[in-house]
């Protein structure tokens, strides 16, 4: 019960944080990436904000024993770059570019009642669907090996 109450907690902060610096508004984000045109550096700042705090905060919580619920910490253990983490980085980064949404704040805007947000949840919700038959199918056939870390859900 109280892991689903930080997570909501979390959400609601970080949906609060993309509300106050304009990061739902798909117009932003299209502005950051015109650098040829009318360049909009806002987005740099709010990444920036966000990665330096992450870089301070993190050490200080590792030297705890263990997360605030009890239990070690989770650590992602692979560090390997494989063709399936580049080709997936460009879709993103494409879908990014050409809707001005990412997973969260297409969400929350969604959420907000946006039409656009409703068009780009579809999208996002038939490619993730789309990925895993695919991944299925070729697992199931044998003919391609897909990651090289242990099985995926």
């Amino acid at each position: 019960m109280r892991t689903g109450v930080m997570a909501f907690l979390s959400g609601a902060v970080f949906a609060a944080g993309l509300a106050v610096s304009g990061m739902t508004r798909p117009q932003k984000v299209i502005d950051f990436l015109d650098v040829a045109g009318d360049w909009d550096p806002s987005l740099a700042f709010v990444m920036m904000g966000a990665i330096g705090l992450n870089v301070v905060l993190f050490r200080f919580i590792l030297m705890r024993a263990g997360s605030v619920f009890g239990g070690a910490f989770q650590l992602p253990t692979r560090k390997d770059i494989d063709l399936r983490l580049v080709a997936g980085a460009a879709l993103f980064g494409i879908g990014w570019g050409l809707g001005g949404y990412c997973p969260g704040p297409g969400l929350v805007s969604l959420a907000a009642g946006r039409a656009p947000a409703l068009v780009f949840v579809i999208a996002m919700t038939v490619g993730m669907v789309a990925n895993h038959f695919v991944e299925n199918a070729l697992r199931a056939s044998g003919k391609a090996r897909l990651d090289t870390g242990p099985e995926r859900p």
